[in-house]
């Protein structure tokens, strides 16, 4: 594998003759860690990688990028050598906005195609809700307590508070300022699912990602708040690859 490959993607369990990758694409805040135990469940069927941005983990020493396009175009670029087989791309929240404009440069610009795209937690394009809230350190920190997927005890720690608010910043900056516009259709099977206590997207607004592809769509409602997936890994990650069989047949 590449040297950008081990830059951008964190593969835990390498299976070089898997079928089939899946590439996972962590929420705003979020690195690769965070996913480690959901991408584990793909084994033995495919092998797992997931992305880790810049300025978080092993890679805290690099600049945060915060326009969607430099890092959609850096991540896609890196990722081509690994995709000598089939392929699927699952991004949660901010994760989900990234896989799409990945697997539009994918396929727009180098001719490859996942087969299947799956978009968790976010709005489509249309529902594009932008914000400020990178501006203010309060409302961050406000924001990450709602959302629920930090410890309370985490949140109430000053150290953890000055560690994570960088990332944070940048990834709501990145997210608030995105204008998705009018992109070209992708040819591609697209799944979208969300919780139906979910406070950041509702139904029909996951449901909207059926208008980014003209292959075919399939939705799927989970129970939970925005972090739904938290104690039923194992059903997602079995919906998310029984889609994945049914559209390549």
């Amino acid at each position: 594998m590449s040297p950008d490959v081990d830059l951008w993607f964190r593969r835990y369990w390498p299976r070089p003759s898997a079928r089939l990758r899946v590439v996972f694409f962590p929420h705003g805040g979020g690195s690769a860690s965070f996913y480690r135990g959901m991408a584990r469940l793909v084994l033995p069927t495919a092998e797992p990688m997931i992305a880790q941005y810049p300025g978080r983990e092993d890679r805290t020493a690099e600049r945060h990028l915060t326009e969607m396009s430099d890092l959609a175009d850096r991540i896609s670029a890196a990722l081509l050598p690994a995709l000598d087989r089939a392929f699927v791309l699952f991004g949660h929240s901010m994760g989900a906005s990234v896989a799409h404009e990945v697997a539009l440069r994918l396929e727009h610009r180098h001719g490859v195609s996942p087969a299947l795209l799956c978009l968790s937690g976010r709005p489509a394009p249309r529902h594009h809700k932008p914000g400020d809230k990178h501006l203010d350190d309060e409302a961050l920190w406000e924001d990450l307590a709602r959302l629920g997927a930090t410890p309370p005890l985490l949140l109430a720690n000053p150290q953890v508070r000055r560690n994570v608010l960088p990332t944070l910043r940048a990834d709501y900056r990145m997210v608030e300022r995105y204008r998705p516009g009018t992109a070209p259709l992708l040819s591609c099977p697209v799944a979208a699912c969300v919780g139906d206590a979910d406070p950041e997207v509702t139904p029909k607004e996951a449901e909207a990602w059926q208008e980014v592809s003209r292959g075919g769509f399939t939705f799927r409602l989970f129970t939970g708040d925005h972090f739904y997936f938290r104690g039923q890994e194992d059903d997602l990650v079995r919906w998310l690859l029984t889609t994945t069989d049914r559209e390549a047949a």
